[in-house]
């Protein structure tokens, strides 16, 4: 969840680091730190808070150097406070570094340091590294013949000893122009250029910097020097590794003339669907094409069962994929929390084939079960948004979004084309069994008008403000739907939690009355998402339930519908979808609901309490 950045090379480290580091602060924004190195020793700057409050205590002048690297931080083990920012110092001030994940055996590793020695000054499992560091430089001999090696060796002992997950930036007091890192289950990102070399814990901070990239794998270290750079295996020396071209664009990272990230990736999703469906409908065939699935027709056809994994966000696009894969492809799916299954022990038959769904790739629960599934033989994919990362590798095959970088922690346009990804899917195994020809064609047209009903979607942006305006001082906020507005239900709950902090849920429109209509009163809203299809009539007797009992009522609801607004009391339309589609357009008052709230409650929109954007810690 934290953010990394790193140079060497022959420009001043320091703006790139902070530049970097304010690209980063998604992951991360409880503390965050800097060291330079600048000739004879390591000067480190940390601060609590923002980045802002870190570019205060460097000043007009920060400290000069080749050779820096930076944190921006997402608590674990312990607070936020000074001394838990990073960067640590191992020993006697001879080692520096940055780390992101958490080392489950520190306690034991810290007993034995203190031991020897060592003096703690935070609360963190990253101390613990440092300090393991310095001791592997005892340990180790020099080496005349290459010199570095011994800092490779150190840092290669340090590694072996822990049992959890890391991505590591390292620098050395006697070695200015050497930075080490070392990554597993943490990603890391090496930029290489001309004389110079970057690292990151994603491409974000590099773009503009250089346009060629390495994504480092689990168990490697790399040495990177001004003279270039090499990647070795923790265990079995040197690897090849593909230099990849950078393909974000600057434009992609910045806020191009909205307030917030968030708003921006509201508004990018037309493009960012377009882009997912891009090359993927087959209307010759009526059918979808997926060129990294990496299974024969055959393999395929043999699919019995789908479970679908995730979190968050994710959990809901997966929700939504049951819906469209079991109607349109007739295959039993079930939908797990990622943190939950890779704890448990279902039985899974051999033609069952797992999916794993998540914006980062990077996500710590769903790629651990991804690699328990696939480790007990059963075929896993991946629907992810960023090339190379950790479970798009771990997979078998999969599909990428396309969407671009998402920005803002809370997801939008990931979430949109996360379903539209799935309802290509459920097209694509329908088309294999029981959906004709005709059916095919159908959902194609249908699905080739997405980008257009989102963007007409997009013109409610001036009547959500007012809805919320009138809401924006409630405590509690309950979101209904059936079918497959039921996951956009819990959708939007997700969201006004995510960024406004008012309590909020979501449930079946018919589960009302099995429980929760006790929490109905006048100051608690009911959003009801309700546009016309097989349930319509049914989610209509629910709204009169809650109006009868006195509670407000926010319908977003189809254009052609004549008669809600003589039951809601505010009424939010959207242009009308088939219903397998409805969730990517009526999800998006919902985003934008949440986000004037929030903004209206003074929220920090993009980087809401407590959270950060990739998880990648358990």
């Amino acid at each position: 969840m934290c953010g990394i950045v790193g140079y060497v090379g022959g420009s001043d480290a320091g703006s790139f680091l902070l530049n970097g580091l304010r690209r980063l602060e998604y992951r991360g924004y409880d503390s965050a730190g800097v060291a330079v190195h600048g000739g004879a020793e390591i000067n480190i700057t940390r601060s609590v808070g923002r980045i802002d409050a870190l570019a205060g205590e460097l000043g007009e002048t920060p400290p000069a150097g080749m050779l820096g690297i930076g944190h921006t931080r997402w608590a674990t083990h312990g607070p936020a406070t000074h001394e838990n920012a990073h960067p640590h110092v191992g020993g006697e001030g001879e080692v520096v570094l940055v780390h992101n994940g958490v080392i489950e055996n520190f306690q034991l590793l810290k007993d034995e340091l203190i031991k020897k020695g060592y003096e703690f000054k935070s609360d963190t499992d990253s101390e613990v590294i440092a300090h393991l560091v310095a001791e592997g430089l005892k340990k180790t001999p020099e080496n005349k013949e290459q010199p570095n090696m011994r800092y490779v060796t150190a840092v290669q002992w340090a590694v072996a000893q822990l049992r959890g997950t890391y991505g590591l930036a390292i620098a050395f007091r006697e070695k200015p122009n050497m930075i080490i890192a070392a990554r597993f289950g943490s990603p890391l990102v090496i930029g290489v250029g001309r004389g110079e070399y970057f690292l990151a814990s994603d491409a974000t901070p590099l773009i503009g910097s250089t346009e060629r990239i390495v994504y480092m794998a689990d168990h490697q270290l790399a040495v990177l020097t001004p003279e270039g750079f090499s990647v070795l295996h923790r265990d079995q020396g040197k690897v090849r590794v593909d230099i990849r071209p950078l393909e974000t664009e600057s434009n992609e990272v910045s806020l191009e003339g909205f307030d917030h990230y968030m708003l921006k990736e509201i508004y990018e999703q037309p493009e960012s669907i377009r882009n997912a469906m891009r090359g993927r409908l087959d209307e010759q065939d009526a059918t979808a094409v997926f060129g990294g699935l990496n299974l024969t027709p055959q393999q395929l056809r043999g699919v019995e069962r789908i479970i679908l994994t995730g979190c968050g966000t994710s959990w809901h696009s997966a929700l939504v994929g049951e819906y469209l894969i079991e109607e349109l492809a007739r295959i039993p799916v079930s939908v797990e929390y990622a943190s939950e299954l890779r704890y448990r022990n279902p039985p899974i038959d051999n033609n069952t084939l797992v999916f794993g769904i998540t914006q980062s790739g990077e996500t710590a629960d769903t790629l651990a079960a991804l690699r328990e599934t696939k480790r007990k033989g059963h075929r896993t994919l991946a629907i992810c948004n960023v090339v190379a990362s950790s479970i798009a590798q771990a997979a078998d095959g999969g599909v990428y979004l396309h969407a671009g970088p998402e920005i803002g922690v809370a997801s939008t346009k990931a979430y949109t084309s996360q379903c539209c990804v799935l309802a290509m899917l459920a097209l694509y195994f329908g088309r294999m069994r029981h959906l004709s020809y005709e059916g095919g064609k159908r959902i194609i047209e249908e699905m080739q008008q997405l980008p257009g009903a989102v963007q007409q979607a997009l013109t409610c942006d001036v009547q959500v403000r007012d809805v919320a305006q009138k809401y924006k001082d409630v405590s509690n906020v309950l979101y209904l739907g059936r079918q497959y507005n039921f996951p956009t239900a819990l959708e939007g709950a997700l969201k006004l939690k995510e960024i406004s902090y008012i309590h909020a849920e979501g449930y079946p429109a018919a589960e009302m009355k099995h429980g929760p209509i006790a929490l109905v009163d006048e100051h608690t809203p009911s959003v009801f998402i309700i546009p016309h299809g097989t349930t319509y009539e049914k989610v209509l007797a629910n709204m009169e339930e809650v109006k009868a009992r006195g509670g407000p009522v926010i319908a977003i609801a189809s254009h052609e519908d004549p008669q809600i607004e003589s039951i809601a009391d505010d009424v939010i339309r959207i242009p009308s979808v088939p219903e397998i589609l409805q969730p990517i357009v009526s999800v998006v008052p919902l985003q934008l609901l949440s986000y004037h709230i929030a903004l209206l409650r003074g929220c920090d929109v993009d980087k809401p309490r407590n959270l950060a954007k990739s998880v990648t810690v358990e």
